[in-house]
């Protein structure tokens, strides 16, 4: 009877110990890029904002191109492993005057994990 009771609780911990290592997956760390774009800082966004004042509220853009110097685009993403959880694009065009004259906001969320 002892020895069946010590068989027993030892095939109960190499069960439990084998069911517990197969659902154990590898650590992902979330990968956070670009600049963080807060709703609250597009909401700060007005007409006639110059450059320094955008680039206060919002940080350096990700994109200046020289063949566009009137426009600046922001890039935001998360991303989990191999999954990207959200992508945030905001892209501001400015005037001849160098003044925020219009932005767009592109913003997808997929929940992929």
């Amino acid at each position: 009877m002892k020895q069946l009771t010590k068989t027993f609780f030892i095939v109960i911990l190499c069960v439990s110990g084998l069911s517990n290592c197969s659902t154990f997956a590898p650590f992902k760390v979330p990968v956070l890029q670009g600049n963080i774009i807060e709703q609250e800082d597009i909401d700060q966004l007005v007409k006639g904002l110059t450059k320094e004042q955008v680039q206060y509220l919002l940080g350096t853009p990700l994109l200046n191109s020289p063949i566009h110097p009137n426009r600046w685009d922001y890039f935001y993403s998360v991303t989990v492993g191999d999954k990207t959880i959200g992508e945030k694009k905001l892209s501001l065009l400015f005037n001849q005057s160098n003044k925020l004259d219009e932005w767009t906001v592109e913003e997808s969320s997929l929940t992929g994990i």
